[in-house]
């Protein structure tokens, strides 16, 4: 992965395209620091004005964002790359692909769940734990505990994320593929909140249970989005009535639900460095596997351009004994692997 160190004096923001620039901020204390925000509109500084104690959540989930998509798209040609510039993943994310469709869904999801876990640590006086679930379940267990406040992360994240959007008027293709991106990155943790439990009883048993509403991981999350991604449909604007929609572009093709990704444009290969394309950094020198046959295969990462191969020593934990108590003490053992990079 190709990541060009943030300026921490450069502080940057949403549309998705300033996520970068904001993770590598320090804390957002002031109202004052929200007026030096580079990349947020009016309305977003009104709302950090309003909502000083959240952004640094914000901040977090920005970073969150940016890990789990170069988690995801570490095996493609698009290796979800940051830049020194902005926008900070280059050209990908101003047009209308399906990577661009990712990086918002991903952003949206990723600022919803770090607020609403910094509502459930207590972090913020705006918002605690979810009130709403309380007494006993169909089931018969009681809810206690803490349950995530997901609504109001949900919330938070349309009202800050989503006004980039709303504020261009909802009527181009791309503003509604944007805002359509938002809302399934969002349903991606809506659609699998989970029900956690514990126990409490004589000896271990389960004579009470107190159960609470809990967020799936992120890693979940990130797994859900890309999936949506591999399925993503590709739509355009048609007037139904007096309103503007997204339809499949093939109308052989089921149409697209609330949580499925949508995209305009096809994308590009990716295969070679494009010196006019801020983020087309081609797959030179990328990492691949030999035996492979999927994506990051040395045939499909490298473009049928070839790859080269070389020993090299590589470092691992061996021998590991566990000692009372309590640790595990590892030797370290060094070993020669075959490494295959792109021509």
């Amino acid at each position: 992965c190709v990541i060009f160190r943030q300026s921490k004096n450069l502080l940057c923001f949403f549309s998705v395209r300033y996520l970068a620039k904001l993770s590598s901020v320090g804390s957002i204390r002031d109202e004052e620091t929200c007026e030096r925000l580079r990349g947020l509109i009016q309305r977003q500084v009104q709302i950090c004005k309003r909502s000083v104690e959240v952004m640094d959540a914000v901040r977090r989930g920005a970073q969150l964002a940016i890990d789990e998509c170069q988690f995801q798209f570490r095996n493609r040609r698009w290796n979800c790359s940051t830049l020194e510039t902005m926008p900070v993943f280059g050209k990908v994310v101003t047009q209308g692909t399906r990577e661009a469709a990712f990086v918002y869904a991903i952003s949206a999801a990723s600022v919803a769940f770090a607020v609403t876990r910094a509502c459930s640590s207590g972090e913020l006086e705006k918002c605690g734990c979810d009130h709403n679930v309380h007494g006993v379940s169909p089931e018969g267990f009681q809810w206690s505990g803490c349950s995530d406040n997901i609504a109001y992360g949900v919330a938070f994240s349309q009202s800050f994320v989503d006004v980039r959007e709303r504020s261009k008027g909802q009527s181009s293709s791309r503003a509604l593929m944007n805002l359509h991106n938002n809302e399934a990155g969002r349903k991606a943790i809506l659609s699998h909140m989970r029900v956690e439990c514990k126990c409490h009883g004589v000896s271990g048993s389960c004579e009470v249970k107190t159960c609470w509403k809990a967020m799936p991981p992120f890693r979940k999350v990130g797994n859900v989005i890309k999936e949506k991604f591999d399925g993503a449909t590709e739509v355009e604007q048609r007037k139904v009535g007096t309103t503007k929609v997204l339809v499949p572009r093939n109308s052989q093709f089921k149409p697209h639900t609330d949580e499925d990704l949508v995209y305009l444009d096809p994308s590009p290969d990716f295969c070679d460095y494009d010196p006019r394309t801020p983020g087309m950094l081609g797959t030179v020198g990328r990492q691949c596997n030999r035996t492979s046959k999927a994506i990051d295969g040395c045939e499909l990462m490298c473009c049928g351009r070839g790859f080269q191969t070389q020993e090299v020593e590589v470092v691992d934990r061996c021998s590991c004994k566990f000692h009372w108590c309590c640790y595990v003490k590892c030797k370290q053992c060094r070993k020669m692997v075959e490494m295959h990079t792109c021509r």
